[in-house]
């Protein structure tokens, strides 16, 4: 039993990557091999920061329309407020939770740790497309907008770095 449940949070999460169940977006390998549709709709970005991670987190655009299959750069911008380095990591969804087989991520800082140094304001890409299988799925017919959601996490207590010593850690830029 204790195996079992141990071994459930990786299935779920590998189950919910691969479906795009309860929001989970996609990671896509490539572009979308075909020109963008005509049909567009509206993704909203939505950002939090849980608690114990002293970040500033927000969208550059709250909203922007999209044709399906176009793909797209939008940024978010991140200030650690801190006086100490930290590091964190985004868990992200979309909604309408039926979608999340359908938005495909390219590239993402949500990928890997983030590590910040003290007072630091970054620009964190994601570059992203709505699969055109979309427009082909009859219940997403009256579909008109998705919510992108992110919020960070702290992942651990990170030592301050000495004056003008380089970031030598995972996910530090």
């Amino acid at each position: 039993m204790v195996g079992a449940a141990y071994a459930a949070v990786p299935f779920y999460n590998w189950f919910c990557r691969t479906t795009g169940f309860n929001g989970t977006t996609q990671v896509a390998t490539s572009v979308p091999s075909s020109v963008p549709l005509e049909r567009t709709i509206a993704v909203r970005f939505d950002s939090n920061v849980a608690a114990g991670l002293p970040w500033k987190f927000e969208p550059e655009q709250t909203e922007i329309k999209v044709r399906i299959g176009e793909v797209v750069t939008v940024y978010y911008t991140v200030t650690n407020q801190s006086a100490r380095a930290t590091t964190g990591q985004a868990a992200y969804n979309v909604a309408p939770l039926t979608v999340g087989s359908y938005f495909q991520k390219i590239n993402c800082f949500c990928f890997t740790e983030q590590t910040m140094a003290a007072g630091e304001k970054r620009e964190m890409p994601v570059v992203f497309y709505v699969d055109p299988k979309l427009a082909a799925d009859a219940e997403n017919d009256g579909l008109n907008s998705i919510t992108l959601s992110y919020t960070f996490y702290p992942v651990r207590a990170a030592a301050p770095l000495a004056s003008g010593e380089p970031d030598k850690r995972k996910g530090a830029l």
